[in-house]
């Protein structure tokens, strides 16, 4: 584990469908991510995790697969995609593709040859259950609403689906299935990518008969099988998204021993500004103390045992600096900058979200449902309207957590569409691309671009960021959050102010003797005991 590439590395999440349009269409393709290659290389990103660009009816933007060996004509053509591969690596940069394997679309060419009869060599590819129309087995529902059995009429049976009515699940019991899998992946790897992000994969032990969607008592035999058959045996980076992960089990998935995964993605962190008791769609203040206490276990659990993942925003979560930031003029991009500190000094594999390193922002509140086309926001509007909520607190709360948010055009320039598109692209661009957008940030030494850069050279460059050990400092400050990282040699010392007041500290009792300033989003340091808002600051001794 202490020779594996991406410990010192930073890893950047491409969402294809809005990174760059080169056609027209107004749907980002494979050679847009290609025209922007020398972008990457320049920001010191070492992989793209490319966000599914597979054959797709597009239900769930991408996430139902109708064919993992070929690329939908939206995004390009499988010589697209090699090329791809090619052209990134003369850039230093590896690719990592996402792999979804708790479901498929229902027109995979598995589930037309399963709907044709019980005794399909396909049929058992899918779970299925006998049963009576209107009678399913269980009263398991699914995330996208409504019951988890899909009825077939033809065969009396019913098929199961965690998510969409057009997402039938897996199932991993098969043996056939597996390798079926398994010859897939390598048939990629021999394309030359470099690894892989696990879609929802601690489902794919589910017993639903027992209703255990989640961690079943196979779920690691599955994947240590995977691992040995595939990306394990080729010794390349795997991470697991894995939402009911904790660090027992994340000991698991990411034994250094390689038997299973890489790293996984936690969301311990990021369910905090929620009320316990509700939905994502239930909002609170996040509790700073609580995120601490996470983010500590998280780190201090896992140090010289397992791995961690960093991460802020992704495709699934709403912008962090409008999340937990200040996404005002005046304090977006400091704001933005503290977020940046605040994650990457910690230990773990940082991964950074199309737009995160400019600071984009959330869609501005809407008028109405309209503005959305998630399928998960459009289910939530009518389960919150069900439960008798207005339409503007309805709006303000998918305004702040609804997927769609990440799904945006990235901001290229301040020109037509924000440089995303010559056509009408599929997702409106955000209005304010003609102030945040990539032209005036690359060259601008104080950009949040340029702080993103310095950040992830100095990941590479500093050894206790890597290796060192965590200690939480200030555990019970409320305002205020700050840690040292420690190896045999080197000490590191952050300190964020993690909101828009003025600050006092004992720069002395935190800071050890001889420390030099490293990085600040600040220009200057008007004294040393005084923390400006959103001021974050990390020294080296």
């Amino acid at each position: 584990m202490d020779n594996k590439w991406w410990k010192k590395s930073v890893i950047y999440q491409i969402y294809p469908k809005t990174f760059q349009d080169t056609n027209g269409d107004g749907i980002g393709d494979i050679p847009g991510i290609i025209a922007h290659l020398d972008y990457l290389e320049e920001l010191g990103i070492d992989a793209i995790w490319l966000s599914p660009v597979y054959c797709s009816p597009q239900e769930d933007n991408g996430y139902d697969i109708s064919d993992y060996q070929d690329i939908d004509p939206i995004f390009g053509s499988l010589n697209d995609m090699d090329r791809l591969i090619a052209e990134a690596k003369k850039h230093h940069i590896r690719i990592i593709m996402d792999l979804v394997l708790n479901h498929t679309s229902d027109e995979h060419f598995w589930f037309q040859e399963a709907l044709k009869g019980k005794d399909n060599p396909y049929h058992d590819y899918y779970v299925w259950r006998d049963g009576v129309e209107g009678c399913p087995p269980n009263d398991l529902t699914a995330s996208f609403g409504g019951s988890i059995w899909q009825w077939v009429p033809e065969l009396g049976q019913y098929y199961m689906h965690q998510f969409s009515t057009k997402q039938p699940d897996l199932n991993w019991s098969n043996p056939k299935l597996r390798q079926a899998l398994y010859d897939m992946i390598n048939w990629w790897i021999d394309r030359g990518i470099e690894g892989f992000r696990l879609d929802v994969i601690d489902h794919v032990g589910k017993v639903p008969d027992e209703k255990i969607m989640v961690n079943g008592p196979k779920l690691h035999d599955y994947i240590r099988e995977m691992s040995a058959s595939t990306f394990g045996k080729a010794g390349l980076v795997s991470v697991g998204e894995t939402w009911s992960a904790t660090p027992e089990t994340a000991l698991l998935y990411s034994n250094p021993d390689g038997s299973e995964m890489s790293m996984v993605f936690q969301f311990e962190h990021i369910c905090l500004d929620q009320d316990p008791d509700g939905t994502k769609w239930d909002l609170r203040p996040l509790p700073l103390l609580q995120f601490k206490e996470v983010m500590n276990k998280w780190q201090t659990e896992l140090h010289g045992k397992g791995w961690n993942s960093l991460f802020w925003d992704n495709h699934d979560l709403p912008r962090i600096v409008s999340r937990w930031g200040n996404d005002s003029e005046e304090y977006r991009e400091v704001s933005a900058k503290m977020l940046a500190t605040l994650l990457h000094g910690m230990e773990g594999t940082p991964y950074v979200y199309q737009g995160e390193e400019l600071g984009m922002t959330n869609i501005p509140l809407p008028s109405s449902i309209d503005a959305y086309k998630d399928v998960e926001t459009m289910h939530a509007y009518r389960v919150l309207k069900a439960r008798g909520w207005s339409e503007e607190k309805i709006l303000q709360s998918l305004c702040a957590k609804c997927r769609d948010n990440a799904r945006t055009p990235m901001q290229w320039n301040d020109g037509p569409q924000a440089g995303f598109t010559t056509g009408t692209p599929w997702m409106p661009v955000i209005p304010n691309y003609t102030t945040i957008n990539a032209a005036s940030q690359v060259h601008d030494e104080d950009s949040v671009f340029s702080y993103y850069k310095k950040l992830i050279h100095l990941r590479k460059e500093t050894p206790v960021i890597v290796d060192g050990a965590f200690e939480m400092l200030l555990p019970e400050d409320e305002e205020i959050f700050a840690y040292r990282r420690t190896d045999d040699s080197q000490t590191l010392t952050v300190i964020c102010n993690f909101y828009g007041n003025e600050r006092r500290i004992d720069a002395d009792s935190l800071v050890p003797k001889g420390s030099r300033l490293l990085l600040s989003n600040y220009k200057d340091m008007e004294e040393a005991d005084l923390l400006r808002p959103y001021e974050a600051r990390m020294y080296l001794k």
